[in-house]
């Protein structure tokens, strides 16, 4: 009962339509309910009050009011649709804080990056440089604006109380914007399947007082260790009933190159990518490029792995075969051996593409490193449909 019973505007607007959506639909379907109870009781065979009139085929008004009623509530339905799919669109910035407060030039808005791992939910919170996993807390009656994003494979993010589900999808972000009005601790899940550990992606979202808040932030910075790239790599491995975890630092850019599906050191990021193609691609010279396009973060032994991970040296063709053919353990070690770059490669001179910040590419290796010295404006944010 949580969905028809919620503690954030943005979840009780949807309730309400719910409701009201319902209740107009009942309008046609109760009284065709009692009529067809009433038909078959009043013209039974024994009932000889009944009046019997086999030549009857029409009646005008009979036909205005079996098509006028079921089209006027069409309308009314249709209208309510199209004001709803506006007022409550997930990317639309929120414009109250509920039915008596609205959203002013004073109100402040907090941002929360979410990011679904295999099995768990990340949080960062980069206005306070934190960032914790499987709890979510923020102060009531405070917008949230939330970006939303996946290692892996596509997932939904939902907290029933405060809003409807957004999905999640890798190399994408989706926007939801809500807030929470009652404080308490409220239930936050994934719902839309995404393997073995699905039914325990389960986090807290906790809703508390400003000053709640505050004290909560002060201990995550307390207590939390640092999230670097080498802790995300360990925590992105897919893990079941992960325990809630703080950390207290994060480093720079972490939440952007996971969107851009290049937290894999020698990984090529997507908008990097996007930006080759957009200058035409790298010609021949992005063969180069095929290495660093492997965006596996579950790194699967499957057999015919030379198609996706073929070498790149005549050493490691021994390797490869090894690990298609032997344990899973020797295959996941040459997986993981296959993320490197050799440093001769990267520091190639470069011609044709220049980035936006003046990084000469060749379609292949940046001069610069993937993850660094290079920014602009990212391309991979998705509106909403």
């Amino acid at each position: 009962m949580v969905v028809m019973s919620p503690s954030g505007d943005i979840a009780r607007q949807q309730a309400d339509l719910i409701v009201v959506s319902t209740l107009l639909m009942l309008l046609i379907i109760i009284p065709v309910m009692f009529l067809t109870l009433y038909f078959a009781w009043h013209y039974r065979q024994s009932n000889k009050r009944a009046k019997y009139d086999p030549k009857w085929h029409h009646s005008t008004a009979l036909e205005v009011v079996i098509w006028s009623a079921p089209l006027a509530i069409i309308i009314v339905l249709g209208a309510i649709t199209w004001i709803s799919t506006h007022k409550l669109d997930p990317y639309r910035p929120l414009d109250r804080i509920d039915a008596q407060r609205p959203v002013t030039e004073d109100t402040k808005t907090m941002t929360v990056e979410v990011v679904a791992l295999d099995w768990k939910w990340l949080f960062f919170y980069p206005e306070y440089g934190i960032a914790t996993v499987n709890e979510l807390a923020a102060p009531v009656d405070v917008p949230i604006s939330f970006k939303i994003t996946s290692s892996s494979v596509m997932n939904a993010f939902y907290v029933p109380a405060l809003s409807g589900m957004i999905y999640a999808m890798p190399g994408m972000q989706t926007r939801l914007h809500a807030v929470m009005n009652v404080p308490g601790d409220y239930e936050g899940l994934s719902a839309n399947y995404s393997g073995g550990g699905f039914s325990q992606m389960r986090f807290k979202f906790r809703g508390l007082t400003q000053a709640d808040f505050d004290t909560w932030v002060a201990q995550v910075k307390r207590i939390g260790t640092t999230l670097n790239r080498d802790s995300y790599m360990k925590l992105e491995k897919p893990s079941m009933k992960e325990p809630v975890r703080y950390y207290a630092s994060v480093d720079s850019g972490l939440y952007d190159s996971i969107l851009n599906l290049c937290a894999t050191p020698g990984t090529m990021c997507m908008n990097q990518m996007m930006h080759i193609d957009k200058m035409g691609g790298g010609g021949l010279e992005s063969e180069k490029n095929r290495e660093r396009l492997d965006y596996d973060t579950r790194r699967a032994p499957l057999r015919g792995l030379d198609v996706f991970y073929p070498p790149s040296t005549p050493e490691a063709e021994g390797t490869q075969d090894d690990a298609v053919t032997g344990s899973a353990s020797e295959a996941s070690a040459f997986i993981d051996d296959r993320s490197a770059i050799p440093a001769a490669e990267a520091s190639r001179a470069a011609v044709g593409h220049i980035m936006p910040d003046g990084t000469v590419m060749d379609g292949s290796v940046p001069a610069k490193d993937s993850t660094q010295g290079v920014s602009f404006a990212p391309t991979n944010d998705i509106s909403n449909p």
